[in-house]
């Protein structure tokens, strides 16, 4: 009769468990922190809703732009406020005032007295 074959010993069962425990924990570490893992997968995914929001502002100006452009070629009141509010233009005999948005600062008197 022939000897039974070789069961491993504790150790190698452990040396075993411990390299297939290591092997595990390598392929868990790289599918979360990966060049392509989960976490890379989440960043692209902002990355892309956060695009398509602007996309989607590109576009609604580009509407908007695209009727401004028809007004101005059909309407002519449409150039008329253009004219009026962009280039300050009037009509013979009005008056143009322009009113600064941030008047300027008056001086602080504190400043200007000595100690």
């Amino acid at each position: 009769m022939s000897p039974p074959p070789a069961r491993p010993t504790f150790s190698h069962r452990r040396l075993l468990m411990g390299v297939l425990g290591l092997g595990l924990l390598a392929l868990m570490v790289h599918t979360v922190f990966g060049e392509h893992g989960y976490l890379a997968l989440r960043r692209q995914q902002g990355e892309m809703d956060r695009l398509q929001q602007e996309i989607q502002r590109l576009e609604e100006e580009n509407e908007r732009l695209a009727e401004e452009i028809q007004a101005l070629k059909s309407d002519p009141r449409a150039v008329e406020r253009v004219a009026r509010e962009q280039l300050k233009m009037a009509r013979p005999g009005e008056r143009v005032i322009t009113i600064p948005e941030n008047p300027p600062a008056p001086p602080d008197s504190d400043k200007s007295k000595k100690p």
